[in-house]
């Protein structure tokens, strides 16, 4: 995502006489004017909070707009838009027209909100962005406020200097990709105006690489696909009675049983276009034991021995089939009584083509007792559908990585998690996350205590999804 070089030479060239001026000081005077300016835009996205309990989205969705009328857009070019019951998880569409009449839009898409963040749980405030030792801290560095800032930054960049490309370029911030209940601006723009988001494809978070842990880019990835995300609820009823005189049939020991069957249970393994590219191509990229049984399972999803293997790494696992797990728990209605309701949330990750239906049902022969009812509680979406390995989306993206980090192989990589990807893809447009930012592998504390974003990540990658951009859009 950019021209690291620069930014590493312009760091050793003043290190010494920063010393001893304050951080904020010395950094402002290392970044080039388009990394400062783009640093302030990227600190303000993060510490606007946008989570659903103390935050705004339509705050935020203020603050671009503001910013994009700065750079020239008008107001014809931008369009807000929010639901009355849900007035702070509004969002907007910017376009940039193109040239070509007949060449369709590109789409740029991101979510501005964020995972809440509770102050007394980090060791830093979560919506202040700080860095330290060559990361940015806080709530939406990571997941996702850096391609935020990107996408915008490019928007603002583009009118700037005249650019005119051949596509008409649009940009999509919304809200409520973090929250099932929430309003999720992408569904209701492709249910409502998806007039404002047509195009031949576009572009999302969900891509991206991998670091050695150490900082260094070693596997870029392509978002192709995704899995659906489904929350079912297991539950247990009972009379219940008094607490002195126990008996077996109980509630909370029914549903405890059904949850260790369920803890014990594998999905069967499968494999898609995506998933066995990836396999083959990033363990190629390894060398080492996990490599050689990545490359195995792309060659012979029968392979027993590499399956044991890679079920030992949990994104690996989940990227092998559809995964269930228990996340919130229930039960009882006073403490000296005999439970007579006891239930269970399994939030499932769903692989692509497998419906709704039959996970559930599925879920109902793995808690295997009839006192039990499974039934699915939401639809973040409809069933996933992998978009296709294009050439003309991975070849550009292939070709501009060679000359951003040389060596370093691009893999196409299906989501074990869920984006608003999906929503995009049940209307006919293609959804693909490009290369660019990455992280370290143990997930940089998305969605958990002190995310964290790699700083040289940021700004390379800032610069290659630019350039990206350009390419797609020209």
């Amino acid at each position: 995502m950019k021209i690291s070089g620069r930014i590493i030479a312009g760091l050793a060239t003043l290190a010494a006489p920063l010393a001893a001026q304050p951080p904020a000081q010395a950094q402002a005077q290392a970044l080039r004017p388009d990394q400062a300016a783009f640093r302030a835009l990227y600190r303000e996205m993060v510490e606007t909070d946008t989570s659903i309990t103390t935050g705004s989205c339509t705050a935020l969705a203020d603050k671009v707009e503001t910013r994009l009328k700065a750079a020239g857009y008008t107001a014809a070019q931008i369009t807000r838009f929010a639901v009355p019951d849900h007035p702070k998880e509004g969002g907007l569409v910017v376009s940039l027209p193109g040239a070509s009449r007949t060449a369709k839009p590109i789409l740029l898409i991101g979510h501005i909100d964020v995972v809440v963040a509770k102050r007394e749980d980090w060791t830093r405030d979560p919506y202040r962005m700080v860095e330290e030792n060559g990361y940015f801290y806080g709530r939406g560095v990571q997941d996702m406020k850096a391609l935020d800032a990107i996408w915008v930054d490019a928007m603002i960049r583009f009118r700037q200097t005249g650019y005119r490309p051949q596509r008409t370029i649009k940009l999509a911030l919304t809200c409520g990709e973090e929250t099932s209940w929430a309003f999720n601006g992408i569904q209701w723009l492709a249910r409502n105006r998806p007039d404002l988001v047509a195009a031949e494809f576009a572009l999302n978070e969900g891509g991206g690489g991998r670091s050695d842990g150490k900082g260094m880019l070693v596997i870029a990835n392509m978002h192709v696909g995704e899995k659906s995300a489904i929350n079912y609820r297991i539950e247990a009823t009972n009379p219940g009675g008094h607490s002195s005189a126990p008996v077996r049939d109980n509630a909370i020991y029914e549903l405890a049983d059904a949850i260790g069957r369920l803890r014990d249970y594998d999905f069967p393994l499968q494999l898609n276009d995506t998933t066995r590219a990836y396999f083959r191509i990033a363990g190629k990229a390894r060398g080492d034991a996990m490599g050689r049984a990545m490359m195995a399972i792309a060659a012979d999803p029968t392979d027993k021995a590499a399956a044991a293997l890679l079920d030992t790494d949990p994104s690996y696992h989940s990227m092998l089939r559809t995964t269930c797990v228990a996340t919130l728990l229930d039960g009882g209605h006073a403490n000296n009584a005999l439970p007579q309701r006891a239930g269970v949330n399994v939030n499932c990750r769903i692989f692509p083509g497998v419906s709704p239906d039959q996970v559930r049902d599925m879920l109902t022969r793995v808690v295997a007792d009839p006192r039990l009812t499974v039934k699915q509680v939401d639809e973040r979406g409809p069933v996933a559908v992998p978009p296709p390995l294009d050439p003309k989306i991975i070849g550009p993206a292939e070709k501009l990585l060679a000359r951003y980090y040389p060596g370093v192989p691009l893999s196409p990589l299906m989501s074990t998690g869920a984006t608003d990807g999906i929503f995009l893809e049940a209307i006919g447009i293609p959804v693909y996350g490009p290369p660019g930012l990455y992280g370290d592998p143990d997930g940089n504390g998305a969605h958990g205590l002190n995310e964290r974003a790699i700083v040289k990540a940021v700004y390379t990658g800032r610069d290659y999804l630019y350039d990206l951009v350009k390419i797609y859009a020209g």
